[in-house]
């Protein structure tokens, strides 16, 4: 590992802090160096807020700031150039006089894509672009999925038996827990990550979900659910205006519920582009699909999903629901959890952030 690449590892380090807080901007990750010693660390705790250069140059002590003029700052996406909600990190770079940035890869948000690393250099300053790029393209793969494919980032969620069950065929209506307490936490740390979530009536009506991150700290995600028919209860969880609902549904005449949306589609067409681009017009950059085998398998059948973590659970059901169908070539990795397997696969690699001359 390179000395650029080890700096670059703490920045990615640093940006993950901000992975619940920062959406609907990329998590971002900074560190200033003088002569291999840190003087300065930051990332982009929350949207509206200072962005990760900024917080790093903040940090530096009273008797370190002369040493930023000799100074690198190391960060995981290129600095803005434009007004926002804050002014543009580059232009206090420049005004800072640090003399080297090393960045991760180029912004994918045309109002930047480039812009800030020519405001760098024009202002005579050493860039390097391009360090862990990979990493750090997969850092802000939903935010730049939502920008360069203009849909949300899309996970698939589930846990099966290890003979490949998802559930018993319920007549009875009576769910099986598969998850365990633990396994649970973890889902809904990633919940809480996540803009959006998404269930199909089935599941809402034999699980009557919460879909809320009460396992875990962090804001509950959006509450989606097709209804096409407007059949499930009102008492049910997903109304109790604890989170924000919307219902996809093809009535007219609707009730009124707490917190809740209700949106017509046309379900004589494939509601899957139609849920996609709401989402878009939205602005959730990232949804997560926690549905039965059927809507699973509609968003693998598509091609309409980036990640899938499935958690294979130590017990046999012997038969039941089949698991949905992920290609074995997606199969990125194995990850042993306290006797269960989670396996993570994903469906196409990192987004690549707009060609820019750099």
């Amino acid at each position: 590992m390179t000395k650029d690449e080890k700096y670059m590892s703490r920045c990615l380090e640093l940006a993950n802090n901000g992975r619940c807080t920062a959406p609907p901007n990329p998590t971002v990750g900074a560190v200033i160096v003088y002569r291999d010693r840190i003087i300065g660390e930051g990332y982009h705790i929350r949207c509206g807020q200072a962005h990760a250069e900024v917080n790093a140059i903040r940090s530096v002590k009273k008797e370190d700031r002369s040493l930023l003029r000799e100074a690198v700052i190391y960060v995981t996406l290129e600095p803005c150039s434009h007004c926002g909600r804050t002014p543009p990190c580059a232009d206090l770079i420049i005004e800072t006089g640090i003399s080297r940035v090393v960045i991760g890869c180029t912004d994918p948000f045309p109002a930047v894509c480039g812009k800030g690393i020519r405001k760098l250099r024009d202002a005579g300053i050493d860039v390097t672009v391009g360090v862990l790029e990979q990493e750090c393209r997969r850092q802000i793969d939903r935010f730049a999925t939502f920008h360069i494919r203009r849909r949300p980032y899309v996970l698939l969620k589930w846990a099966e038996s290890v003979d490949g069950f998802i559930g018993k065929e319920c007549h009875d209506r009576k769910p099986i827990v598969l998850s365990s307490e633990l396994t649970q936490m973890v889902a809904h740390k990633r919940r809480a990550e996540y803009a959006a979530i998404l269930v199909g009536r089935e599941t809402a009506w034999i699980d009557n979900p919460s879909l809320t991150t009460r396992y875990w700290f962090g804001k509950n995600p959006v509450r989606l659910v097709i209804d096409k028919d407007l059949t499930l209860p009102a008492d049910y969880r997903l109304f109790d205006g604890k989170a924000p609902t919307v219902v996809f549904t093809t009535k007219s005449t609707l009730p009124i519920l707490p917190r809740t949306k209700f949106v017509t589609l046309n379900f004589s067409e494939d509601i899957l582009p139609q849920i996609m681009k709401f989402l878009y017009q939205e602005g959730l950059q990232s949804l997560m699909v926690e549905g039965g085998r059927i809507l699973l398998q509609s968003f693998i059948r598509a091609d309409l999903w980036d990640e899938a973590f499935v958690e294979e659970c130590p017990v046999k059901l012997k038969n039941g629901v089949p698991a949905p169908d992920l290609p074995r070539t997606a199969l990125e990795e194995n990850l042993p959890f306290l006797g269960r397997n989670i396996k993570h696969y994903r469906n196409t690699p990192a987004v690549c952030t707009r060609n820019v001359s750099v």
